[in-house]
């Protein structure tokens, strides 16, 4: 799989993830303690962007029903979320966030 640079990584800070769209595919890049994630952005719940969500830690809280998914995992911890999230592979090159698909 290719890797596909989404950001660079002044666009994503601490409490302020990125919304990005890849291949038709809503992806929220996230930075939480110098680590960078990247998961599906749309609660699977509702349409809700996780990324204008609550970040505490390594989750995340969607906006509107409570759905908390763990960033790294993207596992569904508490709340209506249906299932987990699709995660994707991060890396840092030359000032970039680049994930795979």
């Amino acid at each position: 799989m290719n890797w596909i640079s989404v950001c660079k990584v002044n666009e994503v800070a601490d409490e302020e993830p990125k919304a990005v769209e890849v291949e038709d595919k809503k992806i929220g890049v996230f930075l939480i303690e110098e680590n960078y994630f990247a998961v599906e952005n749309v609660c699977p719940h509702a349409f809700a962007l996780l990324t204008e969500g609550f970040i505490e830690g390594l989750t995340v809280e969607c906006p509107l029903h409570e759905a908390i998914f763990n960033l790294e995992t993207g596992a569904l911890e508490s709340g209506p979320g249906c299932r987990d999230l699709c995660t994707y592979p991060v890396r840092v090159e030359n000032g970039e966030v680049q994930i795979q698909l």
